[in-house]
């Protein structure tokens, strides 16, 4: 190794016993044990930002593609304020860096956060694995294996868990319009920078901490609501779905993976967990409005089960395994879709969801003095 780090030998071990052989890399873990549920990511590029999702708190991601940190690090690539990741597991990672607009290394950032990870992983192999038995919980670190196989076994998953309590923002903030003039409250479920940058083309956003009140909302004078993405199950956020169905019919509305989850929640419908969940960059989805087949960027464990949602007509399906990847109310002025439009990191076929946003905004609102396009 040419960056000094001394190697120290280390063990991924998941709940059904399966062990995996590796070496230390990022923070070290208490006791050198760090447990998470391990799920698999798809991305060829953009591992920075998949890291620094807040979607992934509770989660160890492990990403299929051999190579990573091959380009490093730098502060505009962040999708939040810090990693919320429970750990990273990798193939191959690099010790240098090369890109023009790298001011520091993959495994550097994992130290200044505390997120521990394994490399020289056989992600062939534990990709398969995950996709057959479904992503499970797991443990790595420095520990013994004994003391690892005991840590997996009562490893916690992300099942009934309020995971969003735990990344949404504390206080309410503004981010100015960068081109339009509308105004958007955006809930903070785990937002993404990269969303907040295309609202903001749209006009000037407030995002407030997930336990706001629908009358608070409302008392901002907002054109639209935004539902963000962010961690884990839908089903124990209540008073979230709560306040969604209160703004039902009063603010155009537009959700985006869990606020998808959500707002389907608001409307009565059921959720499910996938087997091993969608993470990556490349996963079909046709429109079926216009029959066009979108690539698109997802993370999700959950999904809204087809057919529970008498009260909105599906937009978009999965190409892959047919769930529902989107739906539009019937009696409301709101949409969503499970996929990540913004695509941080990810193909941008489907950016013209924000511009419908804006088009519903116009519809109930009147249009935009200056247009209110990005």
């Amino acid at each position: 190794m040419d960056d000094g780090h001394e190697i120290a030998e280390a063990l991924l071990v998941l709940a059904d016993g399966t062990v995996f052989e590796g070496e230390a890399i990022g923070a070290s873990p208490p006791d050198g044990v760090q447990t998470g549920e391990v799920v698999f990511n798809t991305v060829l590029s953009g591992y920075q930002e998949v890291i620094t999702d807040p979607s992934y708190a509770g989660q160890v991601i492990a990403f299929t593609c051999p190579h990573i940190g091959n380009y490093g690090v730098n502060p505009d690539d962040y999708e939040s304020r810090r990693p919320f990741c429970r750990g990273v597991i990798v193939r191959d990672l690099a010790r240098r860096r090369s890109s023009w607009r790298a001011t520091g290394d993959l495994d550097g950032l994992l130290r200044e956060h505390g997120i521990p990870g394994i490399g020289g992983i056989d992600t062939r192999r534990l990709t398969r694995h995950l996709r057959d038995l479904g992503a499970m919980p797991g443990a790595f670190g420095t520990a013994d294996e004994a003391t690892l196989r005991a840590a997996a076994a009562g490893a916690a998953g992300t099942d009934g868990i309020d995971l969003v309590a735990t990344v949404t923002c504390d206080e309410a903030h503004s981010i100015p319009s960068t081109g339009g003039e509308r105004r958007i409250v955006a809930y903070d479920f785990g937002i993404k920078a990269t969303i907040l940058r295309h609202l903001s083309g749209l006009g000037e956003v407030t995002v407030v901490p997930a336990s706001t009140s629908a009358d608070e909302v409302l008392d901002l004078g907002p054109d639209g609501v935004f539902l963000s993405n962010g961690p884990g199950d839908p089903e124990p956020l209540t008073a979230i779905r709560d306040q969604i169905t209160d703004l039902l019919g009063r603010v155009p509305v537009f959700g985006i993976c869990l606020g998808h989850q959500l707002l389907a929640g608001a409307l009565g419908a059921e959720t499910f967990k996938l087997p091993f969940g969608h993470h990556g960059g490349n996963h079909p989805v046709r429109n079926l409005a216009t029959g066009t087949v979108e690539i698109t960027s997802q993370n999700h464990n959950y999904c809204v089960a087809e057919g529970s949602i008498p009260a909105a007509d599906l937009t978009h399906v999965n190409l892959n395994d047919g769930t529902v990847e989107g739906l539009r109310c019937r009696d409301f002025p709101a949409f969503s879709v499970q996929y990540h439009p913004e695509a941080g990191p990810g193909p941008h076929d489907s950016r013209y969801l924000f511009d419908e946003f804006e088009d519903l905004m116009a519809l109930v609102r009147g249009p935009a003095p200056t247009g209110g396009r990005r």
